[in-house]
């Protein structure tokens, strides 16, 4: 961090005060810190504190005659190397998901060019509302990195996720997004992931689903970012961290899975680790389903999901190198040998969920090719990824 300049955007929450710890760690790094302290953020702290541990002047207003003479927000966004804003309150996340600029820190936030680390702090319930699951999403998609925010007991009293991360955690991010770049052997590819399971809506309570955790698709778009890609994950519904470096697009059903998997062509490498649902409900109820009483059973016609894997191979986009993913649970490697040949996939990537593989930590990998079958060892889903990252970039060099 020797010599780096971060501009620390301070937002309008009690974990403000952990702001001027954030300072002292930065500058004890090696780093340069200018402050611009927002309105709600003046009510936790003030400028005088941040202004004597920065020593910089903090910048509180759009509306500074002679900065702004001298397009100071405009200067002031693109003079930093990194642009921190912590806490980031549901509201300044909002705001800036929207690409609102009604005040200094959100017009400089619409300004920048540089790389911007969200460090979010709010209460539990505001965290997990489906406004803010929203916003995150759209941040993490247009390449804001946002942490994910602590569990524990809160100011409010509740208990959950939502704390501000400590300043040690939150400076050693900072340290990480600053840290020179060296090549990895994905570096310049885009590599397109789609995770988790897809719910099939019956009615607004129930849907078709499976057993899916999504914790193999996201270990292996964290191991595609650590060599050096740009990684889209594309990810059903699943209560996971998004790995650092990563683009992450939610979504919830087969079809919309299909729809992101297109909008994202196009790409270098396509891993469809996703376990689609084949069939959804023909019909989706407006209301629950209730009993009559009369003891039958209401009919459920089911319908073909779109075939993902199969449309993206006949693609004119296709990438380079598509892998698909096969759970089975007998038959491992004949169902996934029919499964190459049938889908037009490079490689079938087949496992053997009939035990603990889904939700679990563990799993044992079958790359079935038209050269044959390289199988690993069971071992950690992470490092089952990063021997599959890896030899999808022998390939692609």
């Amino acid at each position: 961090m020797n010599g780096k300049r971060i501009l620390l955007i301070i937002g309008g929450g009690i974990a403000a005060y952990k702001a001027c710890e954030l300072v002292r760690l930065i500058r004890k790094n090696g780093a340069e810190v200018t402050c611009v302290l927002t309105e709600g953020g003046s009510h936790f702290v003030t400028a005088m504190t941040l202004a004597a541990l920065s020593e910089n002047p903090v910048h509180t207003t759009l509306w500074d005659l002679k900065n702004e003479v001298e397009m100071g927000h405009i200067q002031l966004s693109r003079a930093a190397d990194l642009v921190v804003v912590c806490p980031a309150t549901a509201d300044l996340m909002a705001r800036m998901a929207a690409g609102i600029a009604d005040d200094l820190a959100t017009t400089l936030l619409l300004a920048t060019d540089k790389p911007v680390l969200a460090v979010p702090a709010m209460n539990v319930r505001m965290w997990q509302h489906p406004a803010t699951v929203r916003n995150v999403a759209t941040l993490r998609g247009d390449g804001i990195t946002v942490l994910e925010p602590d569990e524990g007991a809160m100011a409010c009293g509740e208990y959950g996720p939502g704390r501000l991360p400590e300043p040690p955690e939150i400076c050693a991010e900072i340290a990480r997004l600053l840290a020179p770049a060296s090549p990895g052997p994905l570096t310049g590819k885009h590599v397109l992931i789609t995770a988790g399971p897809t719910h099939e809506p019956i009615d607004p309570v129930r849907y078709i689903a499976n057993r899916s955790s999504g914790k193999q698709g996201f270990a292996i778009a964290a191991a595609a970012a650590q060599a050096g890609a740009q990684v889209t994950l594309i990810a059903g519904p699943v209560n996971l961290p998004t790995p650092p470096g990563v683009a992450r697009i939610d979504v919830e059903t087969a079809r919309q899975m299909a729809a992101a998997v297109d909008a994202a062509l196009p790409a270098d490498v396509a891993i469809m680790v996703a376990a689609v649902a084949d069939w959804r409900s023909a019909d989706t109820a407006g209301q629950k389903i209730k009993k009559d009483g009369s003891g039958q059973v209401p009919p459920l016609h089911l319908v073909e999901n779109p075939d993902i894997l199969a449309t993206l191979c006949k693609s004119d986009r296709r990438p380079a190198l598509v892998v698909g993913f096969a759970a089975e649970t007998n038959d491992v490697l004949a169902h996934a040998k029919a499964k190459l040949a049938r889908k037009g996939a490079d490689w079938i990537v087949a496992n053997d969920v009939a035990t603990h593989v889904m939700g679990g930590e563990i799993n044992a990998l079958h790359i079935v090719s038209a050269a044959g079958v390289d199988s690993l060892p069971e071992m950690p889903k992470d490092a089952a990824a990063a021997a599959l990252v890896r030899k999808i970039a022998d390939v692609l060099s």
